[in-house]
């Protein structure tokens, strides 16, 4: 077998096992429990009660490393705290031990299961409102509804967003905030209310096409899959 195709075949099915696993897991669940009302219901509940504390630790790297402000040049004096994401999460479990990486996990929860809500229902109600009854909504329909899903899920998410990475980013230089609230009143008495939306407008920006996109291509498999 030439080493193209042994490469070819091994790439495509880990990409396969990767995208199939969470479809896999529903099945499963579905399968062996009775708790759910069908295939959305299942992947909510999951979603919802699983997911903060599977991806908080990924979530908190990647606020770390997206702070890192040391220069990565090599005639640079300052050397950066973080080499990579591997190193960033052994040096939290080093420093700040296990639970380190679940910093900001509460937040995280509280943060997407509003959001989720507001998610789903605009861009629901958006295309009901501007699809002919049984029809399927145009791809100009499913752009905007979206795009503007998108817009309102980080409307509604930002506040506690800002709350999340001010608690993830608490451990690198010593505790600062006792908690969620005692982060929220800090934060208002030295920036004011408007703290709770820093970052909005380019959340907004992002979530506009990056959901466009993804909507578009859910109701495209969707059909092509039926």
């Amino acid at each position: 077998m030439p080493v193209e195709e042994f490469v070819a075949g091994w790439v495509s099915g880990a990409l396969g096992l990767f995208l199939g696993h969470p479809f896999d897991t529903i099945k499963v669940r579905l399968q062996s429990q009775d708790k759910y009302r069908g295939i959305v219901d299942c992947a909510v509940q999951i979603y919802r009660h699983e997911s903060a504390y599977c991806l908080a630790p990924f979530d908190l790297i990647k606020v770390r490393l997206q702070n890192q402000t040391e220069p990565r040049r090599k005639q640079s004096n300052l050397q950066p705290r973080y080499r990579g994401p591997l190193h960033c999460m052994t040096s939290i479990v080093q420093k700040e031990g296990p639970q380190g990486l679940l910093r900001g996990a509460g937040t995280l929860m509280l943060r997407d299961t509003p959001t989720l809500g507001v998610y789903f229902v605009t861009y629901e109600w958006i295309c009901r409102q501007n699809t002919p009854k049984d029809q399927n909504p145009s791809s100009a329909t499913v752009l905007v509804a979206g795009g503007i899903a998108g817009i309102n899920s980080w409307i509604t998410a930002t506040p506690l967003d800002v709350i999340k990475c001010r608690m993830q980013m608490d451990g690198m230089k010593g505790r600062v905030y006792q908690g969620v609230l005692d982060c929220m009143v800090s934060s208002v008495r030295k920036e004011g209310p408007g703290v709770f939306f820093k970052g909005l407008i380019i959340n907004s920006a992002r979530a506009f096409p990056v959901n466009a996109v993804t909507f578009l291509s859910y109701e495209y498999l969707l059909r092509w899959w039926g």
